[in-house]
C-alpha cells in the first residue's frame, strides 16, 4: 500500500487517504494512515542513520470508507497549531457527495443538531434542547457530474440517476454530512449505515463521498495553502 503525498515539508505532511483505510490506528488490524506515515518517515530516517520514532499528530478525521484530502503534523507544535484551527472552524473542508435522491432544492444550507450514539457508532438527528446535542451545518450546491469524472465513483455510476453535491462543512461533525442529506431524504451512494434503500448485495467498502478540497493556514510560515484530491 503506497503513500500518496501531496506536499511535505519539516513540519505537516498532506495526503490523499483512499477509501478504505482508516485515518488512524484502532481496534481494526488493517493497515491505516498514521501506520503508512509512520513506516514511510522511518524507512527514511533508517537510511540516514536516525533512530527516534518519528511523530505523526492526527488532525482531523475521515470515516474508513471515505477518501479525501488530509494533513497530518510532523511535530507537536504544528499539531497544536493545526488543532485550533480545526476547532475555531477555520480549516476548511469541501466535499463531493453522490445523492440517490435529488434535494428538494438545488443549493441551500442544512442546520441540525446531532446526537452520536457511541455504542452503535451511529449519530441522529435531535432536538437543540438535548444538552448532548451539537450544531452541524453544511452548505452544498447540486453541480453537473459529468464534469467531475476524475472520482472513481463517478464514473462507475455513470448510467444510473444520481446527484452530485459540492459541499462547504461548516462544522465537522461525526458522520454529519451522511446523517443530514439522509434527513431531508436524499442519502448517499454506498451507504450502508444511513441508506436504508441500499442494496446491501453491492460493494460497502467505500462511500460516494469524498474530501476533495482542504484549505488551511500552515502552522509556521501562515501562508494560505489549499490543496485538492
Amino acid at each position: 500500500m503506497m503513500l500518496d503525498i501531496i506536499f511535505e515539508d519539516s513540519h505537516i505532511l498532506v495526503v490523499r487517504k483512499q477509501a478504505g483505510i482508516e485515518s488512524q490506528g484502532g481496534k481494526s488490524l488493517s493497515m491505516d494512515m498514521v501506520s503508512l506515515i509512520k513506516n514511510e518517515m522511518m524507512f527514511r530516517q533508517r537510511k540516514a542513520g536516525i533512530k527516534k520514532e518519528p511523530y505523526v499528530g492526527v488532525i482531523h478525521r475521515l470515516d474508513r470508507p471515505v477518501s479525501g484530502v488530509m494533513v497530518y503534523a510532523k511535530t507537536q507544535k504544528a499539531a497544536a497549531v493545526l488543532s485550533r484551527q480545526v476547532q475555531q472552524h477555520m480549516m476548511q473542508k469541501r466535499y463531493y457527495a453522490l445523492l440517490c435522491v435529488m434535494p428538494p432544492q438545488k443549493q441551500g444550507t442544512l442546520r441540525d443538531f446531532l446526537v452520536h450514539d457511541k455504542k452503535t457508532n451511529k449519530t441522529y438527528i435531535s432536538k437543540n434542547t438535548d444538552p448532548a446535542a451539537k450544531e452541524a451545518i453544511l452548505q452544498y450546491q447540486i453541480v453537473d457530474r459529468n464534469k467531475f469524472q476524475g472520482f472513481d465513483f463517478i464514473r462507475d455510476t455513470q448510467e444510473q440517476s444520481y446527484y452530485l453535491a459540492d459541499i462547504l462543512l461548516m462544522t465537522g461533525r461525526h458522520h454529519q454530512i451522511r446523517v443530514q442529506f439522509a434527513n431531508i431524504g436524499c442519502p448517499l451512494w454506498g451507504d450502508v449505515k444511513y441508506n436504508p434503500q441500499w442494496n446491501y448485495s453491492q460493494p460497502s467498502n467505500r462511500i460516494a463521498l469524498c474530501a476533495y478540497e482542504l484549505t488551511f493556514t500552515h502552522p509556521i510560515t501562515n501562508k494560505i495553502m489549499s490543496f485538492h484530491y
